[in-house]
């Protein structure tokens, strides 16, 4: 087994910057972001000063759901690169001080992954169990109601088994059977095959999905007022029984105990629930589970002083000993400065607000690709989309093409810098080519300028980074809390001037719109001060 070292908990109060192969650099021109190309941009991304970064799947995959369907676990797809690029990037990351976190899709495979196809050819094979399969009701109907995420029931009739098997997503991403202890063995074993290459942990997709009850039991119907005119049946239904079942604890205390055999690696989890996702990230962080996790409670469209407050209190009043890990964007999710621009009268000023407050919460911190230029979702037309969310939803829901399209390196580059290709995958768009790297790099009024400058800033004082956080007792729009002894943080969260009587004496350390007076502060629109408390 490693040894340990000081830096076993690396991980507690980090900053990872997520990056969404596909779109960040595409080295060999086909249009498709890659290995080769996060390689080399790595130095841009070493010199924001965030501690790790989070690759979105790159596994081999058939790409119905951009590699969320995993076809073989333990090789890399030949769109993005080769395991020697992938080792490469490894070792050129851990050489500009960068941990490495890869995405793991384990609740469901490709229907193309071998051991479904084996499980699919009939009832007595040696992988007959490992996906879940269930036998039509009489009337030919599914075995229940639960609906899948991407549209109509979550069950697929296999003419070969003559049943039904369950998928949360898409119809080629059926669910792996993790009552099956031999699945369970698998899929560890997955993970100890990139943590023997040197990564440094996982972001775990749709971690609360793992588990599903064994007695097919309906899902009740969704009490939430909203629910029953929901765009999605899934959101129709509380998922009491497809998802969420106890018995995930002791696969993810397994993982853990597999992690620990290993010096200073982690794992976040992403818990996706419209009802339970805070209680469960308590849950899944106390003991020997997960290091952090984290959930949609800041990926929507709230923007208030009570929703943050709310949340944050929610996750550590509930589990004093678990860690979350925020964020505001990513790729599932219209980016966060359009979802709020409403509330600004600047863009670049909610830019540079928004990331000023998730940089100061406590707890640990991703950040997505672009959200350090101040980026909106790209406007795409019915014709451009390839996210399958977006095809069997629109008008109603666009999907998630629109934050996913290429970064934006240089504004004099065919598309954006990121390839020479004719055409790639997504387009890259005027409005976001005018905010590549190369309009900001050198401008200390950038909104990149600004992410550089609050990452120093968390780094540099240890009560950002780690001090606990006590919210102060002020009227909205102002969301106003204390880091540790000595950080005092306010935000006004409008596009409307107020003012704020200050508690203490304070010093400015990282201020937009503030004026500091004995005993009170003037926040301008979406202005904020984070300061350095004073002794009377």
């Amino acid at each position: 087994m490693a040894g340990k070292t000081d830096q076993q908990d690396w991980w507690r109060g980090s900053v990872t910057y997520q990056i969404y192969p596909r779109s960040f650099m595409d080295a060999n021109d086909d249009g498709i972001g890659d290995l080769a190309g996060i390689i080399k941009r790595l130095d841009y991304v070493a010199s924001l000063g965030v501690d790790a970064i989070w690759l979105s799947p790159v596994f081999t995959s058939p790409m119905k759901d951009m590699g969320y369907d995993v076809s073989d676990y333990t090789d890399i797809d030949p769109s993005f690169g080769t395991l020697d690029e992938f080792d490469a990037l490894v070792d050129k990351a851990h050489k500009l001080g960068l941990k490495v976190i890869i995405d793991q899709v384990l609740s469901h495979s490709s229907d193309q992954h071998e051991y479904f196809t084996e499980s699919r050819s009939s009832r007595d094979n040696p992988k007959a169990d490992w996906y879940v399969w269930a036998d039509p009701n009489h009337d030919g109907t599914p075995p229940n109601n639960w609906q899948s995420i991407f549209g109509g029931a979550a069950w697929t009739w296999d003419s070969r088994r003559r049943q039904y098997y369950f998928h949360n997503f898409l119809k080629e991403q059926p669910d792996w059977n993790f009552h099956n202890p031999e699945v369970q063995d698998y899929l560890l074993d997955t993970m100890r095959f990139w943590l023997d290459r040197g990564v440094d942990g996982f972001r775990l997709d749709t971690v609360n999905f793992y588990v599903h009850d064994k007695l097919l039991r309906d899902n009740p119907a969704n009490y939430l007022p909203w629910a029953q005119t929901a765009l999605k049946p899934f959101d129709m239904q509380f998922c009491l029984f497809s998802k969420n079942q106890p018995e995930n604890i002791g696969f993810l205390e397994r993982m853990r105990a597999l992690l620990d055999e290993y010096d200073a690696r982690t794992t976040v989890g992403e818990v996706g629930d419209t009802h339970l996702s805070i209680e469960l990230m308590g849950e899944y962080t106390s003991g020997k589970r997960l290091h952090m996790a984290y959930s949609f409670e800041m990926l929507g469209p709230n923007f208030s002083a009570e929703h943050f407050r709310s949340r944050i209190q929610r996750f550590f009043n509930g589990a004093p000993e678990g860690w979350p890990c925020w964020a505001f964007s990513n790729h599932d999710v219209p980016r966060h400065v359009g979802r709020w621009l409403e509330h600004a009268a600047d863009q670049d000023d909610l830019a540079r607000q928004a990331a000023a407050m998730l940089l100061s919460f406590e707890g640990s911190v991703c950040l997505y690709q672009g959200e350090e230029l101040g980026l909106v979702d790209t406007e795409l037309s019915f014709e451009e989309l390839t996210d399958p969310d977006g095809i069997a939803f629109w008008p109603d829901y666009k999907g998630r093409d629109g934050c996913r399209t290429p970064m934006v390196w240089d504004d004099k580059a065919a598309n954006g810098g990121f390839s020479k290709a004719n055409q790639t995958w997504l387009p890259v768009k005027a409005p976001q080519q005018a905010r590549a790297v190369s309009t900001q790099e050198g401008r200390d009024d950038s909104v990149l300028a600004f992410y550089r400058q609050m990452l120093a800033l968390r780094k540099s004082e240890p009560d950002l980074r780690l001090g606990d956080i006590r919210f102060l007792d002020l009227p909205e729009p102002v969301l106003g809390y204390t880091r540790g002894k000595t950080v005092l943080c306010l935000f006004n969260l409008s596009d409307k001037p107020v003012d704020v009587d200050l508690p203490q004496k304070i010093t400015g350390l990282l201020t937009q719109g503030a004026t500091l007076t004995a005993g009170r502060v003037n926040l301008q629109a979406n202005g904020f001060v984070i300061g350095r408390t004073q002794s009377n």
